[in-house]
């Protein structure tokens, strides 16, 4: 794994254990996925490209905007999903439906790929990215390396 891929990796393991909390995105006090995700960008690359407006837990979906997908767009490196590497992030659709709402980031790949992720009620944990989350799966960036 190339070195920048694998700060990536480091810094969102370094949010393992950290608590749900809605909005949030302080690593041991709370975060939700984008939060983690933002806190790894800060660790990582630096300062934050654009604030983060306050958004709900139903993430636009009555509206049916992509709002999450449409972000990760303009700050992130578009990927295709069947090349996810260690250090990329991946944008996941939890309902057939609905709106993508949910990322991880890939720790691991080869015969057990695993991710990490700020999910409801478990916190920060590391997961299998086993075939019923590989469904899941819309979308794959990777973070802009030439900024590290």
């Amino acid at each position: 794994m190339k070195k920048e891929r694998q700060q990536i990796v480091v810094a969102a393991r370094s949010w393992l254990g950290t608590p749900y909390v809605h909005q949030a995105s302080a690593r041991g006090a709370g975060t939700d996925c984008l939060g983690l995700l933002r806190g790894v960008w800060r660790t990582v690359i630096g300062h934050e490209p654009e604030d983060v407006p306050s958004y709900s837990m139903d993430w636009s979906e009555p509206q049916g905007e992509e709002r999450m997908w449409q972000a990760a767009q303009r700050h992130l490196l578009e990927r295709p999903v069947g090349a996810m590497r260690a250090g990329d992030v991946v944008l996941f659709r939890m309902r057939n439906g609905s709106v993508a709402k949910h990322l991880g980031i890939i720790s691991a790949v080869g015969s057990v790929p695993r991710f990490i992720h700020a999910y409801s009620g478990h916190g920060v944990v590391e997961n299998t990215l086993s075939t019923p989350w590989r469904r899941r799966v819309v979308a794959c960036f990777e973070f802009p390396l030439e900024d590290l």
